[in-house]
């Protein structure tokens, strides 16, 4: 395998593999690709231990830094993944809160290392865009919600 042109990399303070491992048993299209040892000490770890790890979340190319505790992740980066129904957005939802995860509001959610994910069935999205007041109804429904009631979305979408 080449390394792709393009990778996000995710700094986790020393559990990037267990990461990995766990969104490459979670989601499809996703796997650990490589573990990488560190050749010498270095801030936060010593020779030997687990430095990067490289894997895919639903087909998307990561690299998973262990880099220590210096930067926590914030909401201002989430995977966002799409959901064809609420049988989906339940597996992948409980998956990750239940994981020592925890809620968050309008379909977002975190990691138990501090991943915010976006658990977004498609019938949200396709609301949205047709605009008007489809998409006023169903974005007022959303905005009541913790993760995304797909039967909720459809009855607000119908008025």
């Amino acid at each position: 395998m080449t390394t792709p042109k393009n990778t996000i990399c995710l700094w986790y303070d020393k559990d990037a593999e267990a990461a990995a491992t766990f969104y490459a048993r979670t989601f499809p299209d996703s796997s650990v690709r490589a573990v990488h040892r560190a050749p010498g000490d270095f801030p936060g770890g010593k020779a030997g231990d687990v430095l990067t790890v490289e894997f895919t979340v639903v087909g998307i190319p990561c690299l998973g830094l262990n880099g220590g505790p210096a930067f926590p992740h914030t909401e201002a980066f989430s995977f966002q993944v799409a959901t064809d129904d609420q049988e989906e957005t339940d597996r992948y939802w409980d998956a990750i809160v239940g994981n020592g995860g925890a809620e968050s509001a309008c379909g977002w959610c975190k990691d138990r290392w501090g991943v915010n994910w976006q658990i977004t069935p498609r019938v949200l999205t396709e609301a949205l865009a047709a605009g008007g007041d489809e998409a006023k109804r169903a974005f007022a429904a959303m905005m009541s919600m913790r993760k995304i009631d797909v039967a909720a979305i459809k009855a607000a979408r119908r008025g």
